[in-house]
């Protein structure tokens, strides 16, 4: 039987954007700024994962870079309200979120904190990614939201979500990646390949290239934002096959999306009696139509049932 935990039984909050777009959108852009010193302190992983942070118990942190004599982490701590910095020579330092810290001031006192345990940071590019905001991050007075409420509501749901992926991830034995959330789009994110490479055109940009350079098909958690104006769950898989969207998906909420995108809002898993259920019906839907579309070898990238349930009993038994 798979061991239950007390946060996994407790009732998903509510999060609609408008009740907290202004947080998102500053916490977005903390998150990029972290996101641009792991970018730039971490080393190189394929298909970018050095680049993304990940859930923990406390919020999401980026693990492990490396400055100067001394590796460090800095942690998001949702539950405390604070980014925590560590180091590798025993140092702490930390930087306070509270309402009315703008972007210019967390910035500013992120990169002294770091300086202060002996990590100097000097971004290459100090501005927002694909947020349609070109003010480097030291002139942005505009976002200083924090909606401390919101953000524990943010911190439970994408604890659950890290855990549902993970269990939906275990049943796939081809490469996948780690359960990440790309700082770009402020996804929570899983993605599985069928191991096969794409040829991609010449002028195709160097992020594509290293991102989609082989089938994948790729799950996450949106919390919402100017193309998906509410928290959902999507799917793709890439390069798109003909008549993926042929296919069904599940729940009877979920449908498919221009592009061959597969969405189910996060409100239908939210209010329904099983919702880990609901969601991995969902993942399995949108993996069998795109595995199936692309002409995966969709028996041999499976992970029996027997199997990981005899392998969960046998441990927690």
């Amino acid at each position: 039987m798979i061991a239950r935990h007390s946060f996994l039984a407790a009732a998903l909050p509510e999060l609609p954007l408008d009740g907290w777009r202004p947080t998102k959108e500053t916490l977005h852009r903390y998150a990029q700024i972290v996101g641009k010193i792991r970018l730039e302190h971490a080393p190189y992983g394929n298909h970018w994962w050095h680049a993304p942070l990940h859930v923990t118990p406390r919020g999401m942190r980026a693990a492990h870079m490396f400055g100067g004599d001394r590796s460090f982490e800095i942690e998001f701590d949702l539950a405390g309200h604070a980014v925590e910095i560590v180091t590798s020579a025993g140092d702490r330092a930390s930087v306070a979120l509270r309402d009315g810290l703008s972007v210019a001031a967390f910035y500013g006192e992120l990169t002294s904190a770091l300086a202060g345990v002996g990590v100097e940071v000097d971004l290459a590019n100090p501005r927002p990614f694909d947020l349609g905001d070109e003010r480097p991050f030291a002139e942005d007075t505009e976002h200083a939201a924090y909606d401390a409420e919101a953000i524990e509501r943010f911190h439970r749901i994408i604890l659950w979500v890290d855990y549902v992926f993970r269990v939906f991830s275990g049943r796939f034995s081809g490469k996948s990646s780690p359960v990440h959330l790309f700082w770009h789009g402020f996804d929570l994110a899983v993605t599985r390949f069928s191991g096969r490479r794409v040829d991609l055109p010449t002028e195709v940009n160097m992020l594509t290239r290293e991102g989609y350079s082989h089938e994948v098909i790729s799950f996450g958690f949106w919390p919402g934002d100017a193309k998906v104006p509410a928290p959902a769950f999507y799917s793709y898989t890439a390069p798109a096959p003909d008549g993926l969207s042929d296919h069904p998906v599940r729940p009877p909420e979920a449908s498919w999306g221009p592009g061959g995108m597969a969405l189910l809002p996060y409100e239908a898993v939210r209010t329904s009696g099983t919702p880990e259920d609901t969601l991995l019906a969902f993942l399995e839907s949108a993996y069998q139509a795109g595995a199936t579309a692309a002409n995966w070898d969709i028996p041999a990238l499976t992970i029996p049932a027997a199997s990981w349930r005899k392998a969960v009993s046998g441990v927690s038994g």
